[in-house]
């Protein structure tokens, strides 16, 4: 599958893009009430993209969103409910991309790990998230297992 959601009674936890995506044109992921969006263009050689600027419109952000853009490496994300209760786990591999778009998430690195983070800022450090305990080792349930 190259295109997942973890989702949760119809909330949206994650999207996952698998480096596999290859569709041409212009796809997004997410609905337009994210805060943060996710696509993928693929265009030809030769396309043109009409130049543009983007107009300054106030947008308001409850909840950070971050982009994870797997360079290399193999990181296990384990998904937690908003009572922040274990979900389930999915691995990411080199290619990989996933939004985590709301509730709890933590991170096993599996193979030395290079990613590229993308949230909204300014980042406000401690003020922006709460720690808990996560899932034991032992109970790790890993879905949709990715080649």
């Amino acid at each position: 599958m190259e295109i997942e959601q973890v989702i949760v009674k119809d909330e949206v936890l994650a999207v996952i893009v698998r480096k596999e995506f290859a569709e041409p044109g212009v796809h997004f992921f997410t609905p337009g009430e994210f805060s943060q969006q996710l696509g993928f263009m693929r265009h030809p050689a030769g396309k043109r993209i009409q130049p543009h600027v983007h107009k300054a419109v106030q947008r308001e952000v409850r909840y950070t969103q971050e982009v994870l853009f797997i360079r290399k490496g193999t990181l296990r994300v384990d998904f937690y409910s908003r009572a922040q209760d274990y979900v389930e786990s999915k691995i990411l591999r080199a290619g990989d991309v996933i939004l985590l778009a709301s509730a709890g998430h933590g991170f096993e690195v599996l193979e030395d790990v290079e990613m590229i983070e993308v949230k909204q800022g300014p980042y406000a450090q401690d003020e922006d998230k709460v720690r808990f305990h996560g899932v034991a080792a032992d109970d790790v349930l890993v879905r949709g297992t990715h080649k």
